[in-house]
């Protein structure tokens, strides 16, 4: 899954339980991951001989359970949710640029001068492993841009604990929530990524691991970011780095990491796209008149230009990823998980299990209610 781990440092000022809430939702998000899991392995139980065995996704799931309207509303929440974390990279990556090379454009202008054409590139790269290279080459980057960072907090801890007002009360907490819970945007790709495994039934086992490993980073990054700068701690949090050479090297290091991690969170987005494409007239004539090969990657070029618009009009990066993460990431990360899993699941199921999809369905509906309601009265 793919993680913004810039955001991070906001949520210590906005909650003192900033390690207990990542760890409760990590560890919450890595068993809702198992019930898809469990939800394709019941349907390749039931129906052995289904062409798509293997290769399920969140839209069949949502189909399986609730027909065409089921499909409809999970690729709708999937198409917001990770248009939402696109976005966000774009943004981090021209205000980043934009701080290093202020006098040549703005962060609007660095977007489409350099970030459009480069993603339109990496758009034509169509399967998950093929994009495996770029995502290690970007994990490499945000390891030693994170590496750097805690070295420079580590050089301002000065009395770290004095002048830290880490709570900021109890109306903050949806914030926290919804900033933690968009940084599992890649979420909807559990099922994609589990299929294109060599070894899949190792799957939960590297799951397992992952959450453990992003938890530990996650905190201790958090933490060491807080205690350096407290209260001053920006949105984006590499624009409180001072202006030398291991800073401009960390922006560097987390724009090139997220400029290549970008064409992973759009692989489900043109995965929709396209599928719903092909059934539409306009591709049908394309095809009768042999130019099929036409229509697909205009479609992803026209994706990829609406989102870099969308990121050049985006006001509050803060806001805006927590707004995204309590309404669109949180219905797709508890509700739609523990409704698949009652439905497919549910009659083989022990009392407890129920018991456990019931109280992820109502938290999540109870989260993205208040976060919603929180964030439309903010404005």
């Amino acid at each position: 899954m793919t993680v913004a781990y810039p955001n991070q440092r906001r949520f210590l000022s906005e909650s003192n339980n900033f390690g207990l809430i990542n760890c409760f939702l990590f560890n919450l998000l890595g068993v809702i991951s198992n019930l898809k899991v469990d939800c394709r392995d019941k349907l390749e139980e039931d129906e052995p001989e289904e062409c798509c065995q293997g290769h399920y996704t969140y839209g069949d799931l949502g189909e399986r359970c609730f027909g065409a309207i089921g499909r409809c509303l999970t690729e709708i929440l999937i198409l917001v949710s990770q248009a939402g974390g696109s976005v966000a990279y774009l943004i981090f990556i021209g205000q980043n640029l934009h701080s290093i090379f202020s006098q040549l454009m703005s962060p609007a202008g660095f977007i489409f001068a350099i970030l459009l054409p480069v993603q339109i590139a990496l758009s034509f790269i169509h399967s998950l492993p093929s994009l495996s290279p770029f995502s290690i080459f970007a994990d490499v980057c945000n390891v030693l841009a994170m590496a750097i960072v805690i070295k420079e907090d580590l050089q301002l801890f000065d009395h770290p604990f004095a002048n830290r007002s880490a709570f900021n009360g109890l109306w903050a907490v949806p914030f926290t929530f919804g900033v933690a819970v968009f940084c599992f945007e890649g979420f909807s790709m559990t099922l994609a990524l589990e299929a294109s495994m060599a070894e899949r039934r190792k799957f939960r086992w590297v799951l397992s691991q992952a959450v453990a490993a992003i938890i530990t980073v996650y905190v201790c990054f958090g933490v060491c970011g807080y205690l350096a700068y407290g209260d001053a701690t920006k949105d984006i949090i590499t624009l409180n780095l001072p202006n030398n050479w291991s800073s401009v090297a960390v922006k560097v290091g987390l724009c090139i990491a997220l400029a290549f991690t970008f064409p992973v969170m759009m692989h489900p987005i043109h995965e929709i796209v396209e599928t719903r494409f092909r059934s539409s007239g306009c591709f049908q004539k394309l095809s009768h008149n042999g130019a099929e090969w036409l229509g697909l990657p205009s479609s992803r070029i026209l994706v990829v230009a609406i989102l870099t618009v969308v990121a050049s009009f985006i006001p509050a990066f803060g806001s805006f990823i927590s707004f995204v993460g309590s309404t669109m990431c949180a219905l797709l990360s508890f509700v739609l998980p523990a409704l698949f899993h009652l439905s497919i699941v549910g009659s083989s199921m022990s009392l407890w299990r129920r018991v456990l999809d019931y109280v992820i369905l109502l938290f999540g509906l109870a989260f993205a209610g208040y976060g919603l309601v929180s964030a439309l009265s903010s404005h």
